[in-house]
């Protein structure tokens, strides 16, 4: 199962950090162990990870418009960059 990094930025550290229920709920289709990161330097970027079980449906949501609305109400910012583990 490969580890996904999602960084992008976002308006409001608070209110993205505070969200963490509701994008573990919005990745469970295809992803478990969501992890989210904050800068360490005080900045605005942020950093999810996520062990996806299932690719295809990650690429589906991605375009999908519930996690466009949901990218809006948690204040991110593109463009967000999509690591995948290499192991």
């Amino acid at each position: 199962m490969p580890r996904v990094v999602f960084t992008h930025a976002v308006s409001d550290r608070a209110l993205w950090a505070s969200k963490h229920a509701d994008r573990a709920a919005a990745f469970a289709a295809w992803g478990s162990n969501v992890i989210d990161h904050l800068s360490a330097d005080g900045s605005n970027n942020v950093a999810v990870s996520v062990d996806v079980h299932d690719m295809d449906a990650m690429q589906s949501a991605l375009s999908s418009p519930e996690l466009a609305a949901a990218k809006q109400a948690h204040g991110v910012i593109e463009p967000v960059l999509v690591l995948v583990a290499n192991s």
